[in-house]
């Protein structure tokens, strides 16, 4: 019977390390299958990367470029490259790129769209010489300054801060150096086209509106119509706005634009002009129907173009605060108050959007930290204008990336 027993045991034992044997063999053989089929699927992904990554350099060289690639060998691979435009009236491109390797194939799909100087909270080309960021400044969304950037006593930015020169300290770095919560990067480039507003022009002239050579065009946003004068004692003309504009581009040819109301709907508002023309003026409240604050999915947005000033009217309707719900671009000059350092205390400016500027300006004077004339300033960013843009609102001339696809 030991005989036997031994015998049997001998076999059971045989036969479960055989079967044992041919799990760890099968095991073994998938583990090597898996690492196989995840280095293809590595590599084809990062042959479509890197296509993607060559195609989006090429836009950024030159933002006419949408020829893609034909089929390309690669890392023993091969990729395609195609560039379409998604919107044409708004510019937005997508890169899509498909890379392939031992029968393995991974997309990545890029979205591009045309960079607003609108992303900005505040740019200057000039800040005016002799003007200081101090403590008593907060800057919420993304700065940048073509000029030197001087700064007193750590004044806070909790956007990414750009300029092309360098800071400037009131006394010392120790006791100036800025609050940079998103970052702080010099030598970076980024000058104001030299004609903005000719691009705006011809979208005005082909779904928009166009003033032609009104002196002055007294303009009240009044919810979903606009009302419009050429004379301040004369009746207003009022329409739907979305009548009046489809694409929303309101364009004043060699002309002063006076404005003011509620705007609901997206709408940009323009003027040129020269000796005395191209200016706007803001004669009360210019603000959203619905504020994003109090109402996140408010769709509401406004731009304001000028060829030269932008300007706080001084009157009784400005005298105490005024509150403007828009992101303003001043091609040649810049946004400042009306007799800044002779009106009389103002209360504050509540700015929700950015300043986009030539040469920074005044909008009051101070005695410590007392104001003798005009305005405190209030400005608050409006963060939607990191990835919407008003209608036709001037670009940088550079794409960027709003999404990225694997």
């Amino acid at each position: 019977m030991g005989g036997k027993a031994a015998l049997l045991l001998v076999c059971g034992f045989s036969l479960i390390f055989m079967v044992v044997a041919q799990n760890f063999g099968s095991i073994t053989t998938r583990a090597v299958d898996n690492i196989v089929d995840y280095h293809n699927e590595t590599v084809a992904h990062n042959i479509a990367v890197s296509a993607a990554n060559m195609a989006a350099n090429e836009v950024f060289l030159d933002n006419k470029w949408d020829e893609g690639y034909d089929k390309t060998n690669f890392m023993d691979g091969n990729f395609e490259v195609s560039v379409d435009i998604i919107d044409a009236f708004k510019d937005i491109r997508r890169i899509t790129s498909t890379g392939s390797f031992r029968g393995v194939t991974h997309q990545v799909q890029v979205t591009l769209s045309p960079s607003k100087f609108s992303k900005f909270a505040y740019y200057s080309l000039s800040e005016g010489g002799t003007i200081w960021w101090t403590n008593n400044d907060t800057v919420w969304g993304p700065f940048h300054t073509q000029d030197y950037m001087r700064v007193s006593k750590h004044p806070v930015f909790y956007g990414k801060a750009t300029t092309k020169r360098s800071l400037i300290y009131y006394t010392s770095k120790s006791i100036d150096y800025p609050k940079f919560y998103n970052g702080f990067e010099q030598g970076v480039d980024l000058p104001l086209p030299l004609d903005g507003l000719s691009p705006i022009e011809v979208v005005a002239d082909d779904d928009g509106y166009k003033f032609n050579n009104k002196d002055t065009v007294y303009m009240t946003f009044a919810g979903d119509s606009i009302k419009f004068r050429y004379q301040w004692n004369t009746a207003d003309t009022t329409v739907l706005t979305a009548s009046l504009a489809p694409n929303g581009v309101i364009f004043a040819k060699n002309s002063v634009v006076r404005l003011k109301g509620t705007v609901k709907g997206q709408y940009t508002v323009a003027v040129s002009g020269t000796s005395g023309k191209g200016k706007v003026f803001l004669d009360d409240d210019i603000v959203y129907s619905q504020d994003p604050r109090v109402y996140p999915n408010s769709t509401d947005l406004l731009g304001i173009v000028a060829k030269n000033h932008i300007l706080i009217t001084q009157n009784a309707a400005n005298n105490s605060n005024i509150n403007i719900h828009a992101t303003m671009y001043s091609e040649s000059y810049g946004f400042g108050a009306e007799n800044y350092n002779t009106r009389p205390v103002s209360g504050d400016i509540n700015l929700l959007g950015g300043i986009i500027q030539n040469i920074r300006q005044a909008v009051g004077t101070f005695s410590g930290t007392s104001i003798t004339h005009g305005f405190n300033k209030r400005y608050k960013y409006d963060d939607r204008l990191m990835h919407s843009y008003p209608p036709a609102f001037p670009g940088t001339g550079k794409y960027e990336i709003v999404s990225w696809l694997e």
